[in-house]
């Protein structure tokens, strides 16, 4: 039985040193050896390989789905669904156009991130900033808001319904705050920032404060796989 085990060790051993040889022969320019194993590991269970972690992407646990299908409203007042955007990458945040602090620092970063890209990589990019304050964020507001950081980001909001099933299926945290010395209320909320790919689903999250070039990276890691 020892001799079984021992021989398994070795082979895992030896398995796992000729992945390792392969990653960093068949490495890319600039990538990380642990990035280059990873994505053999992933080319062999046919899985997809994370975004680089230099990059600030994290790997979702496996099993754990985010995303899906879901429906809002834009800032033109124009009914959209997950299908709208399915030719592009888009690089969504959830906050409120009222924020004092975070969401306009999360979206400049993003709006930055952006500047960083080729026109023919932003062309395959949608910024887009989801609302998880419907009772304020009408579309109107939206739009005002959304183009004080980029062209081309995009504001969804929607009834009360449509905003909280959305949250949902992102595992959004948001929750009203009144304090008794301000006159409005604020909005509690989680603050990463999701790679969505064309059916919906996150293909990777990123660090609330993640910087500009950190974000640029995990987008090109994410357009070179579509």
């Amino acid at each position: 039985m020892q001799r079984l085990v021992r021989a398994l060790v070795l082979i895992l051993i030896l398995g796992l040193a000729g992945l390792w040889g392969v990653a960093w022969f068949g490495r890319q320019e600039g990538e990380p050896i642990g990035d280059a194993f990873l994505r053999q590991v992933a080319s062999l269970t046919g899985g997809e390989a994370p975004v680089p972690v230099s990059a600030g992407g994290m790997q979702l646990p496996q099993g754990l789905t985010l995303g899906g299908a879901w429906s809002a409203v834009d800032q033109d007042g124009r009914p959209v669904t997950q299908a709208n955007f399915d030719d592009t990458l888009m690089v969504a945040y959830f906050g409120y156009s009222f924020c004092p602090d975070v969401c306009p620092t999360e979206l400049g970063s993003i709006a930055a991130a952006m500047d960083k890209l080729s026109e023919a990589e932003q062309a395959r990019v949608t910024p887009a900033f989801f609302t998880v304050d419907p009772e304020r964020d009408d579309p109107a507001q939206m739009k005002l808001y959304v183009t004080n950081f980029h062209p081309r980001m995009v504001g969804l909001t929607g009834s009360v319904t449509q905003v909280a099933e959305t949250a949902r299926r992102f595992r959004v945290f948001y929750s009203k705050v009144n304090r008794p010395e301000m006159s409005e209320y604020l909005m509690d909320h989680s603050s990463f920032i999701y790679l969505i790919g064309r059916d919906g689903k996150v293909r990777t999250l990123l660090r609330p404060q993640s910087s500009p070039e950190a974000i640029a990276e995990a987008v090109r890691g994410q357009l070179a796989r579509r």
